[in-house]
């Protein structure tokens, strides 16, 4: 399986939550980008791991990302991802750095955030920062089960 970095784009009404030691944060109503890597013996298998928990809200979260997928707060809608055999999750958060939610899905890393809030859908921005890393972007559709992966 390919291996690369991604980012889980999700939609929420606005909520507070509990995650894990972070404690309880308020998160606004709008759209959150979740960065993440793809490295490890699974590759982008990882992909469908969030998908999966997205769907089966009855797990038990292991990592703040998995708190989002398991609260009823929040829709993944998307996911962009690109193949790399490169450590670029932490380059692709610091393109996104505006709005990040301090220290989200980084406690093995010096960045200040893996999560980042927007008002609106970041889509548009999120491909940018792909491409600005010199990444061939591809976008999954969650929401919609019958789509196709765009390039």
């Amino acid at each position: 399986m390919d291996k690369g970095i991604y980012c889980l784009v999700f939609k929420n009404p606005g909520c507070t939550g509990q995650v894990g030691a972070l404690g309880e944060i308020a998160f606004r109503p709008g759209w959150h980008c979740y960065v993440g890597s793809a490295l490890g013996s699974g590759g982008l298998k990882r992909l469908e791991r969030h998908i999966s928990l997205a769907a089966q809200r009855d797990k038990r979260p292991k990592w703040h990302v998995d708190y989002l997928h398991t609260s009823s707060c929040f829709s993944l809608v998307y996911a962009v991802y690109a193949v790399t055999n490169d450590r670029l999750e932490c380059r692709l958060a610091s393109e996104l750095g505006d709005g990040g939610i301090l220290k989200f899905g980084c406690s093995d890393c010096t960045c200040r955030s893996h999560l980042f809030y927007r008002q609106a859908d970041p889509q548009d921005e999120i491909l940018s920062a792909f491409r600005h890393l010199g990444l061939t972007p591809a976008t999954k559709t969650i929401m919609n089960p019958g789509a196709k992966d765009t390039i």
